[in-house]
């Protein structure tokens, strides 16, 4: 069978949103109600319309007055109606409603839910698209004490109020029929949400799979999915494991990232962040409390050896984790849009930690093929007024010399582009580095880990190499091979 017509038989398989709306009405133990917030009820609706819907719908509404959602819900402390805290309340408030006005003993296999969704579409203006959050807290036993709960946040890329209120429709539709059809597979629900809708029309960049049903599931793992499957160009998690918005985690904030493998984590990576962190936390317009530290790992290294393996990312996870650090996974292979990326959430200082080989690569016209304006455009983008890079340097292998930014070697052609950088300030050596630490690099850890030698575990910040043991990381898949050899 050809492409196409595999692509055409997948696409035919795909219940269209009348057929899921049918088959949750139709199901006479799924009961619950529907809140929906800045966008019309575009989710009800479509439920309404398939027929069947007084089965399944205990209430629809919207409380669209500040002041009338505020005597539903609650007051948010930071006075926001458009954010996750608000979602949870109407969640919680929604089901408890149920809980409350349907009787258990007449409606013993009721299986209750809360939709809710509360977004801002674009604005009259049309600078601001539009974005919101979208949530549902379910049962799969009636005896179910603990509920479920899927919750994810979306920015719209459309242009017209109508349209984003359609694609809310369909995409609320897909979230309701995957938490009860689905939810046995997790993964393969994220992709299931984009049924019927184009991927230029929406983007999902954070979603938390919770309670029982999903002890088993790690949101980081979810978050990666986000990022394979081209919902967004970044996503974050918190030490914690679970994910983050990277909007909110970024908004008006001082951002110092860090990009590497951490395969593993090494003395070196942590040398890097402490002291370009001591030195840009003295920056004059840095604050201690409004500053976030970002370890970033790039799909392409994710993809180094070839397809991404998920264990190999989250025993990466597992380690920045343990150290307390956010990480941040992206698509960003140039610099330039990392720092056009933390451009739309900041406009406070950003800095950039990297090692010499990283500031060769950002002066290499390679990777600014694809523009137009070639380097230069790139580097108006990347050096903007509030950006510094942190140079950590490198020890010459061949000749022992201590490589740093007044002798890296760059392209001639880019010498001189490379000194008004310099000489602006925008480039600054990370003078007080541990030269006892320069001969390690985590792919010469990562051999030894894997090749069972001796020796790694003084190389790896304290409590790292214990870590690494006792949960056997970048070594389970080898244990496993041979286990089946």
């Amino acid at each position: 069978m050809s492409t196409a017509t595999n692509s055409q038989y997948a696409f035919e398989n795909i219940p269209s949103i009348k057929a899921k709306t049918l088959r949750i009405n139709l199901n006479s133990n799924i009961y619950g109600t529907f809140a929906e917030i800045g966008a019309g009820q575009e989710t009800a609706r479509q439920f309404f319309r398939a027929g069947g819907a007084s089965g399944t719908i205990a209430k629809a509404m919207s409380a669209y007055d500040k002041s009338f959602s505020d005597a539903i819900y609650g007051t948010e402390k930071d006075g926001r109606y458009v954010t996750q805290a608000r979602l949870k309340r109407m969640l919680a408030y929604e089901m408890q409603l149920v809980e409350e006005r349907i009787s258990r003993e007449n409606n013993p296999d009721y299986l209750f839910f809360s939709f809710a969704n509360t977004v801002a579409t674009i604005d009259f203006s049309k600078r601001y698209k539009g974005h919101g959050w979208i949530g549902i807290r379910f049962q799969l036993d009636p005896k179910q004490k603990e509920y479920d709960e899927i919750v994810l946040h979306i920015r719209f890329k459309q242009n017209e109020a109508r349209l984003q209120q359609e694609t809310l429709g369909t995409l609320g539709v897909n979230l309701i029929y995957g938490a009860f059809f689905k939810n046995h597979k997790p993964k393969k629900l994220l992709k299931y949400l984009y049924d019927h809708i184009d991927k230029d029309t929406i983007e999902i960049d954070m979603v938390n799979f919770t309670g029982p049903h999903f002890k088993e599931v790690d949101n980081r793992l979810m978050s990666l999915q986000l990022i394979r499957n081209n919902m967004t160009d970044a996503v974050m998690f918190g030490p914690d494991g679970n994910n983050l918005l990277p909007a909110a985690v970024l908004y008006k904030k001082n951002i110092l990232a860090l990009r590497g493998s951490f395969r593993p984590v090494t003395k070196v990576n942590m040398d890097m962040f402490q002291k370009s962190y001591d030195i840009f936390i003295r920056e004059q317009t840095v604050e201690y409390e409004n500053t976030i530290v970002v370890f970033e790992i790039t799909l392409s290294n994710l993809k180094a050896s070839g397809e991404i393996d998920e264990q190999d990312f989250m025993d990466r996870a597992e380690l920045l984790s343990s150290l307390g650090h956010t990480v941040m996974i992206s698509k960003f292979q140039e610099y330039y849009k990392l720092v056009e990326y933390f451009n739309n959430y900041t406009k406070a200082k950003i800095g950039l930690t990297m090692g010499v080989n990283n500031l060769v690569d950002v002066f290499d016209e390679k990777y600014y093929r694809d523009l137009s304006g070639g380097i230069l455009e790139a580097f108006g983008k990347l050096f903007f007024k509030d950006l510094k890079v942190y140079l950590y340097p490198m020890k010459d292998a061949d000749t022992g010399q201590i490589m740093t930014s007044n002798n890296v070697k760059v392209h001639p052609r880019m010498k001189e582009l490379y000194k008004f950088f310099k000489y602006n300030g925008k480039v600054m050596d990370i003078i007080d580095y541990d030269p006892d630490i320069m001969n390690i690099f985590s792919r010469e850890v990562l051999k030894r880990i894997i090749n069972g030698e001796d020796g790694w575990e003084e190389m790896l910040p304290e409590g790292i190499a214990e870590i690494i043991k006792d949960k056997k990381l970048f070594t389970r898949k080898l244990l496993k091979e041979k286990e089946e050899v």
